[in-house]
């Protein structure tokens, strides 16, 4: 019995030394953080947690968005402390340098960027995990994409403006990135 509780330490030490998340994941693979359970500001399990996240910022072309694994990281946050998924009610619209993130892996390709976007796997783990992944319409077209270029998952709202505005009149937070 000792040497299992040893090892089970031993091993939990190891996964966070080599930061592992010691959490159950909502978006699995993506959005680790460091459980802080003194630290102020917890996840209240009696608020429904409604969020829209406006994402315009593009990124590299090798690496996921910056603001995608922001809200997985969110997503995990809040599953790992207990808030059920219909409690979770967060959406990301991207627009601007941040719509070709919603490409699927072969228009990414074909548009010569490389064999697969480095962001369809997160935006496959943030839909599975109950996140509504938006496009802007109206960037949509200015890139050149159609719906069909698109990550399945991936919804095209009119434009950004109407998104956020919807949703905040709804009663989300906004959180601009």
């Amino acid at each position: 019995m000792k040497n299992i509780f040893l090892a089970s330490v031993i091993t939990s030490c190891v996964l966070l030394a080599l930061g592992a998340p010691a959490q159950a994941q909502a978006v699995i693979g993506y959005g680790a953080f460091t459980p802080l359970p003194q630290a102020g500001e917890q996840p209240d399990l009696q608020r429904d947690y409604r969020v829209i996240v406006d994402l315009t910022q593009g990124g590299p072309d090798d690496k996921p968005l910056k603001g995608l694994e922001r809200v997985a990281r969110l997503t995990n946050m809040l599953a790992a402390n207990g808030v059920p998924a219909e409690q979770r009610k967060i959406v990301v619209v991207m627009h601007g340098g941040a719509s070709l993130a919603s490409l699927s892996d072969a228009a990414w390709a074909a548009r010569g960027k490389g064999e697969t976007n480095p962001n369809s796997a997160l935006v496959r783990a943030l839909t599975a995990a109950g996140v509504q992944v938006r496009l802007c319409g109206q960037s949509m077209v200015a890139n050149g994409l159609t719906e069909a270029d698109l990550e399945p998952g991936v919804q095209v709202d009119l434009a950004a403006l109407m998104t956020v505005i919807h949703h905040q009149q709804a009663g989300y937070a906004l959180i601009m990135n």
